[in-house]
């Protein structure tokens, strides 16, 4: 992929008749039928679909996946990514393919693909653009997904927003596939794109609403970041930061004891961002970590009743935003270290999004990394759970 592409001019459009939402899901084990599989279930006898959403197992061979689902689009626009576990039809799972229609009167869409490999704050200015192509509908949100490291996600969200603006909503996730089995990827119409991001705006004549929730909670005091390189925390209170953070953990933690002990970074205003924290015996004492110099962090914990609250928060804040309207499409974002965190409570999680949605199609994935910025310039988020509600 070249560092800058065209807009998918096809998928600009109006549709013929009144705002619908379908999904399609394939647990076939071939990866071109599992594509052609869940694309012809989400179109259906749909014939006015303007945009497929594709989340698809990174334990798949993702491009005769990408290729099935391309040629039965037939020139609607496909965008997408691998996933860790995909929400959609009933529920979730691994090794599937979720493919969400999005199409009828009301509803515009345009999608942008850029690589951010050399400069990712620029490759999210220049996927962002793409929200110009919609601006005559009277609402907006703008659809991230990117492959990368943390670091560089979190430069793509501040290019999105420099073009976006403080009223158009960012939303998205990373891409990614099942632990230690597949690689992640990004789909754009049949090809497969990776360290890159891809823009979709998504204008409507109907309200759209974004909940952003994740159910941690501070413990203990504060911490300085006093040194810090993309992507990795190097100090924390002037010391050594993995040392400082096994003292609060009381010894050298586990992955399930990370999981539970993230570290987060206060906001004046709502829940605090969330960092997943990687102990990883870096000779220098550093820790994998998406926190910049000068931030005060505090280590979080949450149980799982708190983790399951913040889906119906989310769900909630999300559905609020629609006001009367009833809403035709719930879009899950969800990182896949609550998928480990939740494990035989995944369920649960589940019906509770199905409670929330009602009549509404419910589709999604298992990211690394979430996007949500519905205020302030930030929105990189990880260990939360972000919804998007269409009416």
């Amino acid at each position: 992929m070249t560092q800058g592409m065209e807009r998918a001019e096809a998928g600009v459009g109006r549709a013929r008749r009144c705002r619908w939402a379908s999904v399609g899901r394939s647990t076939h084990p071939d990866p071109a039928i599992a594509g052609r599989e869940a694309a012809r279930a989400a179109l259906s006898d749909q014939a006015d679909a303007g945009l497929l959403l594709v989340f698809a197992s990174g334990a798949h061979e993702l491009r005769p996946l990408a290729a099935e689902i391309s040629d039965v689009a037939a020139g609607i626009p496909v965008v997408g990514c691998s996933s860790a576990g995909e929400i959609g039809g009933g529920g979730a799972g691994a090794a599937s393919v979720v493919v969400l229609a999005l199409g009828g009167d009301g509803l515009s869409f345009s999608a942008a693909a850029v690589s951010a490999a050399d400069d990712p704050r620029d490759a999210g200015a220049r996927a962002g653009a793409c929200v110009g192509d919609v601006a005559d509908r009277d609402h907006h949100v703008l659809l991230l997904l990117t492959d990368g490291p943390p670091a560089r996600q979190a430069e793509i969200v501040r290019g999105a927003y420099s073009v976006a603006g403080a009223g158009v909503p960012l939303v998205g996730g990373g891409a990614a596939h099942p632990e230690h089995d597949g690689a992640s990827a990004l789909l754009y119409g049949g090809t497969l794109l990776n360290d890159a991001v891809i823009g979709v705006a998504i204008g409507s004549d109907a309200p759209i609403g974004v909940g952003v929730r994740h159910g941690w909670r501070a413990v203990g005091d504060p911490l300085l970041v006093t040194r810090a390189a993309p992507g990795r925390v190097l100090e924390l209170d002037g010391r050594a930061a993995a040392e400082v953070y096994r003292e609060r953990l009381g010894g050298r933690p586990s992955l399930d004891v990370m999981l539970t002990h993230p570290l987060g970074l206060q906001r004046r205003v709502g829940e605090a961002h969330v960092r997943f924290v990687d102990d990883d015996d870096a000779p220098d004492g550093s820790v994998g970590c998406a926190l910049p110099a000068g931030a005060l962090a505090w280590v979080m914990e949450a149980e799982r009743d708190d983790v399951l609250a913040a889906t119906d928060a989310a769900c909630a804040d999300a559905l609020a935003g629609l006001g009367d309207h009833p809403a035709q499409a719930l879009l899950v974002f969800d990182c896949a270290a609550r998928l480990r965190l939740l494990g035989d409570a995944t369920g649960d999680e589940l019906a509770r999004i199905a409670h929330h949605a009602g009549d509404a199609t419910v589709a999604g994935l298992y990211t690394w990394g979430e996007i949500a910025r519905t205020r302030g310039s930030a929105g990189f988020h990880q260990q939360t759970l972000v919804v998007l509600a269409l009416a």
